[in-house]
């Protein structure tokens, strides 16, 4: 090869890899210095679609990476603090925001002798940064210091599109065969490199360097959208149903939008050079580019719009777990609504369906069970407690006898006897200690597991799941266990004192047995409620106020 096209490749490889440096300081950098506010922007101006398109859209032009701001919102919704619909609107905002670092590009990193720009500021970035570290300041800096790098990226960049379009012929983009392999080499940068932007800045400077044609370059910039979709999948692996779905409109959003721009590309870029020449402007490659990047991301949206609606409910079908399907009340049925011993008798049979998996829960906190085990258990309760308050809501709408009053607080009360069985023993399960040698208190814990088994095998709500219901044999059972629960607590204490184990895991041990004793104390309440005997005398109809 010769030297001069050596010398090219390494301009161009220099380019590229300090556009990339330059990026990732600037994103992480404004991610550290805005961090909380990312966080609370994404979990609080969702309240509308427009708040969570606005939102997506300025936060991705803040910290100029949409996939910073995809990852966040699909970890949002893992965790639980995001719901799928306002999910949808930060991602397709996202998209919408990332077309600033087009014009950013456009209008500043190719109008100017870049070297005169870029090097202060990666003097003044450095100082921020070496002076403030741990800091925002030093956050700061390190963005400062990043632009700089990515404009000194850019420079080098056109440097090296400038000798490389003499002597080299990409795809230009015209016909079937010629789109598609821009569209491919877009992705494929976008994956290679983890970064749309990268991908935006070659297609810029290509066209900008007469590298490549405007036709060219905007299917080059559709494939670096499609090609950001990956990090979103990479983001979805093992993660909830919900962010899963996050991940999924992501990129159904990006192909969808993709293939949209696609067909109309010989349209939008005859008609977005007829406006340039309508208004009297110059021709400029970079900036017919950047335009097409924010009208075919917009048209998005705008397609979007009227779908978002279907695409949230299809999506609500797809990638569905066991634990969804069991969270999905079975015996709540509207239509009995209008006979209140009907409705009270649904609700009994469903308050007893989450009262089995809260059992459940607390049985698989006892013999060691993991806390995603035991919280998934007990997110099934959690669920199925929100649709039968929500029944409970419509149930309470009708007059109804004292007696059925009476039933539905009786009911309500034993609801909120299993919510606690569930959250203690998610919290026994967190709190599961480091195994340490522990001969000693094997047998009072041995002990202890047994008893409280027995306990949760007679309160189990469903027949075909525990004990038939014997209100002697469980006030029995409840008080062995708690006699075994004081053995035990004494043992740990003991074996604290002595040394024979350390501190921290006794805290834990004792905690944690604390909390497995709660949940079957209060298992065996809703146990002797469920079966307490019912008032039979009838009684006149109340008034809606009254039931309270």
């Amino acid at each position: 090869m010769p030297v001069n096209a050596w010398t090219m490749v390494a301009t161009l490889a220099g380019g590229l890899g300090l556009f990339l440096l330059g990026m990732t300081m600037m994103t992480d950098g404004l991610k550290l210095a805005a961090g909380p506010a990312l966080e609370r922007v994404l979990t609080r101006a969702t309240r509308t679609r427009w708040h969570a398109l606005t939102s997506g859209a300025l936060m991705t032009a803040v910290v100029q990476s949409s996939s910073a701001v995809t990852v966040a919102a699909i970890g949002f919704v893992n965790a639980g603090l995001m719901t799928l619909a306002p999910a949808l609107w930060v991602l397709f905002g996202a998209n919408v925001g990332t077309t600033m670092t087009g014009w950013i590009v456009a209008l500043v990193g190719l109008k100017f002798k870049i070297e005169a720009l870029a090097l202060p500021l990666i003097g003044v970035g450095v100082v921020a940064r070496l002076t403030g570290a741990g800091e925002r300041r030093g956050a700061l800096g390190s963005a400062v210091a990043g632009l700089g790098l990515l404009f000194l990226g850019i420079a080098m960049l056109q440097e090296a599109f400038v000798g490389v379009a003499a002597s080299v012929e990409l795809p230009d983009g015209r016909g079937v065969l010629g789109t598609v392999a821009q569209v491919g080499v877009g992705a494929l940068l976008t994956v290679l490199m983890q970064s749309s932007s990268a991908s935006m800045t070659v297609a810029l400077t290509a066209a900008q360097g007469g590298l490549m044609t405007p036709e060219g370059a905007a299917a080059m910039v559709i494939g670096a959208n499609i090609g950001t979709t990956f990090k979103a999948m990479l983001a979805a692996i093992g993660a909830t149903p919900n962010a899963r779905r996050a991940a999924a409109a992501h990129v159904i959003f990006n192909v969808l939008t993709g293939l949209v721009a696609l067909a109309l590309l010989p349209w939008l870029v005859g008609a977005i050079a007829a406006g340039r020449a309508a208004l009297g402007l110059a021709s400029d490659p970079a900036i017919r580019l950047a335009l097409f990047h924010t009208i075919f991301n917009v048209l998005g949206v705008l397609l979007m719009w009227p779908l978002a609606g279907a695409l949230t409910r299809w999506l609500q079908q797809r990638f569905r777990a066991a634990e969804e399907d069991e969270a999905q009340p079975q015996h709540l049925d509207d239509t009995v609504l209008a006979v209140p011993t009907l409705a009270l008798d649904a609700l009994e049979r469903e308050i007893e369906r989450a009262g089995h998996v809260a059992v459940r829960a607390a049985r698989a906190a006892l013999a060691g069970a993991d806390a995603a085990a035991v919280g998934r258990e007990a997110r099934i309760v959690a669920q199925l407690d929100t649709a039968v308050d929500a029944f409970v809501e419509r149930v309470s709408r009708a007059q109804m006898p004292r007696r059925s009053a009476e039933r539905l607080a009786r009911a309500l009360r034993v609801q909120r006897y299993q919510q606690t069985v569930a959250e203690e023993a998610a919290e026994a399960a967190r709190l599961r200690p480091p195994p340490e040698p522990q001969a000693l208190l094997a047998q009072p814990e041995q002990a202890f597991v047994q008893a409280a088994a027995t306990v949760l095998a007679l309160a189990d709500p469903l027949p075909e799941a525990g004990a038939a219901a014997d209100p002697a044999a469980l006030d029995a059972a409840v008080a062995q266990a708690l006699d075994a629960y004081q053995a035990l607590k004494a043992a740990l204490l003991d074996a604290g004192a002595t040394g024979m184990l350390h501190m921290a895991p006794m805290e834990l041990a004792l905690r944690r047995h604390s909390a497995l004793r709660r949940a079957i104390e209060q298992a065996a309440k809703a146990a002797r409620l469920r079966h307490a005997p019912r008032r039979q005398d009838p009684e006149p109809a109340l008034a809606r106020g009254d039931i309270a």
